[in-house]
């Protein structure tokens, strides 16, 4: 039944062709469930970053700093925006690892309300994201209070609204949880924050190239992201910054760098923030590493966003229609909303040998997640993934529990 629903759905599947631009696997591969974690490299990365090294590097040296590379964070900042995030021009851009410009965003928040004594967090969150918001805490002399959610990552208004008072200064979350991939809703939470004069911090890692995202229309103040998952950027490729326009001009940020400066080439006495999103940059940017973000954005356009959601939810729906089918004593469950507009782009499956299985499943050409303390997570990248290949590496995880 699964094996002939797989094939129709491939069949019809607008997005198909597009796997075909992604390099193929020098190794046998079954299936790869990571795509949340490291998009694969795109055929067209390989010969843009040849073309790099001889053109622009090679050829133009150091002539393209001024001719180009000085304009790729906020350029791509901006694509990320229109393409992507639902955010107008200039309040995006393109620095540092995600763990970085979080540091930064945190204390441009707490810079904005200094009156406030408390940073709300919940505990199911990334832990870059809890660990940085306990740094900032202890370095600001603030306290943290942690939101304890129901089942340890759904967080919903309601646990906000109950947590919030007028001594929060901000609110961090992540828009998709890493463990289960529930949505928070952005737009509620947003509003009740800033009823309680508190702003709010949005991780979009899980996010980013997976769904639509609406930073404008939701009044968001700051968010923050990882661009190597679905967004193909490569092993530690940069991460993206987004500060609310009405904030920009007042923004602080704690990275003093040469090229945050008003005027980065006077190499003056002194610093004085550059006017715009800019002023959230400290050091060179990583332009070699940008190059690969440019070529998956290309290929996002290409494929639209809205049909990308429409391929992932399809994705995550027939994984769990198979998962479903598989008898009780197999002793799995799922880690995932029911919801598909409350599920982002993987699923969680439960295993008391989750662990173990997970070796041995990388060893057998299927390559899914571990995440403590039993969870496997199936990662459906929708412009990489095969209905095929969803069916394949559930069918080889399920033989090895029977």
């Amino acid at each position: 039944m699964f094996a002939d629903r797989a094939v129709q759905l491939d069949i019809a599947d607008p997005l198909g062709h597009l796997r075909d631009r992604f390099l193929p696997p020098q190794e046998p591969l079954i299936a790869y469930f990571d795509g949340n974690s490291l998009g694969r490299p795109l055929t067209a990365t390989a010969e843009a970053l040849t073309a790099f090294i001889s053109d622009p590097w090679g050829t133009g040296l150091i002539r393209s700093w001024g001719q180009q590379w000085l304009d790729w964070p906020i350029r791509m900042g901006d694509d990320l925006g229109r393409l992507l995030l639902g955010a107008a021009p200039g309040q995006l851009i393109i620095a540092d690892s995600t763990t970085v410009l979080l540091y930064k965003l945190l204390n441009a928040a707490v810079d904005a309300n200094p009156n406030r004594t408390t940073i709300l967090v919940d505990e199911g969150n990334f832990p870059t994201d809890r660990y940085v918001a306990e740094a900032v805490a202890a370095q600001r002399g603030l306290q943290l209070r942690w939101i304890t959610p129901p089942n340890g990552t759904d967080i919903e208004p309601d646990l906000i609204s109950q947590a919030i008072d007028e001594n929060v200064v901000t609110v961090l979350l992540s828009h998709i949880s890493y463990l289960n991939a529930h949505i928070a809703d952005m737009a509620a939470i947003t509003r009740i924050a800033h009823q309680h004069g508190a702003s709010v911090i949005w991780d979009l890692s899980h996010s980013a190239g997976l769904l639509p995202v609406y930073l404008d229309e939701c009044d968001v103040d700051y968010a923050v992201g990882c661009t190597y998952k679905y967004l193909n950027g490569g092993p530690g490729s940069p991460a993206f910054a987004y500060v609310n326009a009405k904030l920009l001009d007042t923004m602080s940020q704690p990275i003093w760098g040469w090229l945050g400066r008003r005027d980065a080439f006077e190499m003056e006495q002194g610093f004085q923030p550059a006017a715009g999103i800019r002023r959230l940059t400290s050091g060179t940017p990583p332009v070699l590493a940008m190059v690969p973000l440019a070529e998956s954005l290309a290929l996002i356009e290409e494929a639209g966003i809205a049909a990308i959601r429409a391929k992932s939810t399809a994705l995550t729906d027939f994984a769990l229609q198979i998962v479903d089918s598989w008898p009780n004593h197999l002793g799995f469950t799922v880690n995932a909303p029911r919801d598909a507009q409350r599920r982002g782009g993987h699923i969680t499956l439960i295993h008391e040998d989750a662990r173990a299985m997970t070796a041995r499943l990388w060893n057998e050409g299927v390559i899914p997640d571990y995440r403590n303390p039993n969870g496997i997570r199936i990662g459906l990248s929708p412009l990489s993934t095969s209905f095929a290949e969803v069916l394949a590496g559930l069918q080889a995880i399920r033989a090895m529990a029977e």
